[in-house]
């Protein structure tokens, strides 16, 4: 499936011209202050199940307090990004407001729940081996790769994203991932006014952080017209659709409301061939009835 153009929050619609060239999906969002605009439910976004549903634009929220995303610049310097468009801070209610922080995620082929993460400016996501994050290369090799873990902590569902700062020989104690790691004193009333108040607090983007440090689970989100769930349930209801004149040339003959409503109830319960026979034999039954 293509990628489209992201839409936010707030978005204007675009306008149809003539003539006008296919936008760079990959690179361009359009932002917008209006909020009336919603949108569509294939541009929503939602939380992947399991590695093999992350598709297409994605949001890496980082554990931080409050909840911040991993995000590249247009030089492919990867740093920390506020959310605008959160409820309540919490981090599964994410969605981006600036391109800067979507990443396309695509699957390694022939490897097992690895990804490719592209920025918005067209470099790959990549670690090296000291666990130093950046964005800046425009081919994959094996930096560029991230093994995707998914768990539960405390009933939630959380993510890992393995690097190549792992220990190979090491096993499981060697593995390495992004982590976010918060250092620093929390502001407090008292500091709002001072200008160093927001000194205070940093945040080091790591791609060597161990997997049992919090610092490390990740809450991804997509959207949901790449989910491989919400494209069968589409699908399914697609199928499930039919109209009066479909089932009418089944039949072969006028159907009454009550034979409508019972034919479509049967094609969504999977009982639709079974009903068929038993209405065209109505059919006949009433045909010779008189």
């Amino acid at each position: 499936m293509p990628v489209k153009p992201l839409i936010f929050k707030g978005d204007k619609k675009p306008k149809k011209r003539k003539h006008r060239a296919e936008d760079d999906s990959d690179n361009k969002a359009l932002v917008s202050t209006n909020p009336t605009d919603q949108p569509t439910e294939d541009d929503i976004w939602t939380t992947a199940d399991q590695p093999s549903d992350l598709s297409g634009p994605t949001i890496l929220v980082l554990p931080t307090v409050p909840p911040t995303c991993l995000a590249a610049d247009a030089h492919g310097n990867v740093f920390v990004s506020p959310i605008e468009n959160i409820v309540e801070s919490h981090a599964e209610t994410a969605e981006p407001h600036d391109v800067r922080q979507v990443w396309v995620t695509s699957s390694v082929v022939g490897t097992a729940g690895q990804i490719n993460l592209k920025g918005s400016h067209g470099g790959f996501l990549s670690c090296d081996s000291l666990g130093v994050l950046g964005a800046r290369r425009e081919a994959r090799g094996p930096e560029e790769g991230f093994a995707v873990e998914a768990f539960e902590d405390n009933g939630k569902q959380r993510w890992r994203l393995r690097t190549s700062a792992s220990k190979t020989p090491d096993g499981e104690n060697g593995r390495r991932y992004i982590s976010a790691i918060v250092t620093g004193s929390a502001i407090s009333k008292h500091d709002e006014d001072d200008d160093n108040a927001n000194n205070k607090i940093s945040i080091s983007l790591r791609g060597d952080g161990e997997a049992d440090s919090p610092s490390t689970h990740i809450v991804i989100k997509m959207q949901a017209r790449f989910k491989p769930t919400v494209q069968q349930n589409k699908e399914t209801k697609a199928k499930e659709k039919v109209s009066r004149t479909e089932l009418e040339r089944v039949i072969g003959r006028r159907l009454d409301d009550d034979e409508v409503r019972r034919l479509k109830r049967a094609k969504k319960d999977g009982t639709y061939y079974e009903e068929v026979l038993d209405v065209r034999v109505k059919g006949k039954h009433d045909k010779f009835a008189s």
